[in-house]
């Protein structure tokens, strides 16, 4: 039998609340700073959480080309195009390339929300004696409108941007998938490679949850409400912890068969050793238990020939929130004992679509520089969440391998298993 070709990471690419490029984010987990701060994309302090992951100082114009396309890019894309140009730099696919027609793109989204200023026009357009009037949206609504604004918001946008300016003529993909978008891309595209079906695929993900819409929203799912201190208001797995914290941002990486990288003569950054998805359905009223969190946990473990005691760390989902953290604890110290956690989200925030991909290059980063970064607001352990989390300093690590694991509320979870290179 012939042996499978190695799947391997060559590139990364971030746009993160803590940095733009893989060194600005690697150094601020280093230096342990914080990106979730007041926001100034909107100036609304009636909202229930009035501070989050702000991504600042980016300008898109830096990175999208041609530049006449930013004219149909919400603010999601524009973050996930210029993640996946730094993930195309960093692999040095200009100077290397693959043939177009074996090059592909994955990417994790969803449907990014509409920019106020796009439909308050429609909205008042449609205004009758002080209420809206749904009739009219037809006809005094959509003049208003720019004629291409939904090619901004739709969730495989991210995917065609890139593909069209990366001139990747294989498989083109979108994984919407809530809070698992990120990872599910990253498992779907190691299958494409496995199947030989590419040679490289640009995978990631992109996500933003800063809107005033949904922030409204998520209120109902549990928010911090520590507007004294937003810095601190992040404490994955902490016994104050107090809810979540919203954040926006996008990772990219450039996987590719060992095969394919040791042609263009790049060096590798990670090899993806396995990778698991389950699903964990809910009936009468009943919460999740974590069961579909311990099978992708095992799953991934298997699939890598990897036993518990040989991960190095977890790159916990680790949202904040107070029975979410808890069954994810549990899980992680039924199948992996007294493993290593760190929790990301910790920096940056909840990304929702995109978490799963910064936190995919938080370890990558890590088993480059032997070091994992501590998790941040770690300063009371909850005897509800018995697991072993990195706080106060950054922990060097020599076991070259980490589980990243992502879920969903409704009951999605996916687990990848990376392994430093050899």
């Amino acid at each position: 039998m012939a042996t499978k070709d190695e799947i391997v990471i060559t590139g990364v690419g971030v746009v993160s609340p803590i940095g733009i490029g893989k060194k600005a984010f690697w150094d601020a987990l280093c230096e342990g700073r914080s990106g979730i701060r007041h926001l100034n994309l909107f100036d609304d302090t009636s909202l229930p959480a009035p501070f989050g992951g702000e991504v600042t100082d980016f300008d898109p114009k830096q990175y999208v080309r041609p530049r006449k396309s930013l004219k149909v890019m919400s603010r999601e894309i524009q973050m996930a195009f210029a993640a996946a140009d730094l993930a195309c730099v960093d692999a040095d696919i200009e100077k290397n390339p693959v043939d177009p027609e074996r090059l592909g793109v994955i990417f994790g989204s969803d449907l990014a929300p509409c920019e106020l200023s796009e439909i308050t026009g429609a909205f008042h357009a449609c205004m009758v004696d002080g209420k809206f009037d749904f009739r009219r949206w037809g006809v005094a609504a959509m003049p208003t409108m720019y004629p291409l604004w939904m090619l901004k918001y739709l969730p495989n946008m991210p995917a065609c941007h890139i593909g069209i300016a990366k001139d990747a003529r294989g498989p083109n993909n979108s994984i919407t998938l809530d809070d698992v978008s990120s990872l599910s891309a990253l498992a779907e595209a190691a299958r494409v490679l496995e199947r030989g079906q590419a040679d490289m695929i640009i995978a990631g993900g992109v996500g933003s949850r800063i809107h005033p819409m949904l922030m409204i929203r998520f209120s109902a799912m549990g928010l911090s409400r520590r507007s004294d201190d937003p810095v601190g208001a992040c404490r994955p797995f902490d016994a104050l912890r107090d809810g979540m914290v919203l954040s926006e941002g996008a990772g990219s990486f450039v996987m590719e068969t060992r095969h394919s990288a040791d042609a263009r003569g790049v060096p590798i950054l990670a090899r993806v050793l396995g990778y698991a998805s389950a699903f964990e359905p809910t009936r009468n009223g009943q919460g999740l238990r974590g069961t579909a969190i311990r099978r992708v946990i095992v799953g991934a473990l298997a699939e890598a020939g990897l036993a518990p005691n040989d991960i190095g760390h977890v790159a916990a989902h680790g949202v904040s929130g107070l029975i979410d953290d808890q069954i994810e604890a549990e899980a992680i110290r039924d199948t992996l004992g007294d493993v290593p956690v760190t929790a990301p989200k910790s920096y940056f925030g909840h990304l929702g679509p995109a978490s799963g991909a910064l936190e995919t290059i938080v370890s990558v980063l890590s088993l480059q520089h032997g070091m994992v970064p501590a998790t941040l607001n770690y300063e009371e352990p909850d005897p509800r969440c018995p697991i072993n989390v990195i706080s106060g300093q950054p922990m060097l690590s020599e076991c070259p391998t980490a589980l990243i694991l992502s879920y969903t509320r409704h009951g999605q979870a996916v687990a990848v298993v990376l392994g430093g290179v050899n």
